[in-house]
């Protein structure tokens, strides 16, 4: 059912983010259009990063069955999917709000590269 529900949101809001890009200029826009713009993005983000950490915990499980290993991975559920790529999803909005007032340097980026870790430990301790 959440699988569902992510594809569904994740299409809408890529046509969403499609018709909003093509027909508006960020100066015709105003705030609320450019609220819509960076809320869509994330959303696009959240249901691509979920199915791409589902599919590829999916690929890695079925590459490693030939291997003998004390304990056999698992295929990451997609609800564990979905929490991860919560946090994975803001890091390409974060950018493009950081380069949007000002450019974004070494120390801007790895600003965000300390906040996605922070975020996916924090997942993980309260996950297990």
């Amino acid at each position: 059912m959440l699988q569902r529900v992510i594809a569904i949101i994740t299409l809408v809001s890529l046509c969403l983010l499609s018709l909003m890009l093509m027909t508006t200029t960020p100066a015709s826009a105003g705030p609320f259009g450019l609220l819509l713009i960076f809320i869509s993005a994330y959303l696009t983000s959240l249901g691509l990063v979920s199915f791409f950490l589902y599919g590829i915990s999916r690929i890695i499980v079925y590459a490693s069955a030939g291997f003998t290993m004390r304990r056999p991975m698992q295929v990451m559920s997609f609800r564990r999917a979905y929490y991860y790529s919560t946090v994975l999803a803001a890091a390409p909005v974060m950018l493009v709000g950081l380069q949007s007032v000002g450019s974004v340097g070494i120390y801007e980026f790895l600003l965000v590269v300390l906040f996605e870790v922070i975020g996916c430990v924090y997942i993980t301790k309260r996950i297990y």
